[in-house]
């Protein structure tokens, strides 16, 4: 595999990172690639979130805590120079090979390294019972990337309060009960920070690819996209009815509608769960102009839904809609 590195060890904004995952899928010939990143602190919520929804926007701003959205689906999670993202793509289309690859590259890594971790759940990487990597994925044409974190450190408090509450007595509870499901590598190694970056890329990767000047300006002009306010607030449309659902294994789910007249006007649906198929084209654009009743419901959905959310069968997509 691949090691992409910069042409220099500068820290940049967390969307330039993203920016360079899609370009290394889109522009780079590579079967599997990886990289690593730091960033300051930042809230990265995923793609099918609303951000007023999971980010304490407030809060972010008191304490100088960029807030960015992504492409991938999953929650919101918290970055700062004290853990590390990783970020590995590749040619594999196959989601759930794509992910247990990538699963288990990162398990035998630590492994080798003396730390005994395993997997659990969708996307979480754990020790001791607790988590610490937390993993999300997305498609491009031919490529697929898959993204996460790894906590060697982390603060605490910035982690609780932005994404919570920012009261102090509500930050202080928080903490304790984040701090009793979340692992930190730093507990499990003797290995400093450096010497565990060292040590992932000696085992992941066997050669090196320096971006030039070139790529890192396509890079910069590609991660304009994600500093948009429409990209990055989303669209909020009316709605009258909204649904919260949460299916094991699959997602928290939140279903806007605006119904009129026992039509469907508007739909959204947002929440942690993974795509990996088009949404908007199979699941909310045939239900706009129907009627908002079971059996119409059933015949206009699609009979297979994991093809697009991942895990989603179709009675569970019915009982987020309309039970």
């Amino acid at each position: 595999m691949k090691y992409i590195s910069l042409p220099d060890e500068q820290t940049r904004h967390l969307s330039f990172y993203l920016a360079m995952e899609e370009y290394v899928a889109r522009e780079m010939d590579f079967d599997d690639a990886f990289f690593m990143w730091q960033v300051e602190p930042t809230v990265i919520f995923g793609r099918n979130q609303v951000m007023e929804s999971e980010v304490n926007i407030d809060y972010c701003h008191d304490h100088h805590i960029e807030i960015v959205r992504r492409k991938s689906g999953g929650g919101c999670v918290y970055a700062d120079m004290s853990n590390i993202m990783f970020s590995y793509i590749t040619k594999e289309e196959n989601v759930n090979f794509t992910y247990n690859r990538y699963i288990n590259l990162v398990l035998h890594m630590l492994h080798s390294i003396g730390i005994e971790a395993h997997s659990s759940g969708r996307n979480d990487i754990l020790i001791d019972g607790r988590k610490v990597s937390g993993n999300a994925f997305y498609h491009l044409p031919g490529k697929s990337i898959v993204h996460g974190t790894m906590l060697y450190d982390t603060n605490m408090e910035n982690m609780v309060g932005s994404i919570t509450p920012s009261d102090d007595k509500l930050v202080s509870k928080g903490v304790k009960s984040v701090r009793q499901h979340i692992a930190l590598l730093k507990d499990y190694t003797t290995l400093t920070l450096e010497e565990f970056k060292q040590a992932v890329r000696e085992r992941l990767c066997d050669s090196e690819i320096t971006l030039d000047a070139a790529a890192v300006a396509r890079i910069e002009e590609m991660r304009q996209e994600y500093l948009t306010p429409t990209f990055l607030y989303g669209h909020n449309p009316a709605y009258t009815l909204v649904r919260k659902h949460r299916i094991e294994n699959v997602g928290e789910f939140q279903l806007r509608l605006e119904v009129r007249h026992g039509k469907i006007l508007h739909a959204d649906l947002t929440g942690d769960f993974f795509l990996v198929g088009d949404m908007e084209r199979f699941i909310i654009q045939p239900l706009i102009g129907q009627s908002y009743e079971r059996d119409a419901l059933k015949k206009l959905l699609p009979p297979h839904p994991e093809d697009i959310i991942l895990g989603l069968r179709k009675r569970d997509l019915i009982s987020i809609l309309i039970d």
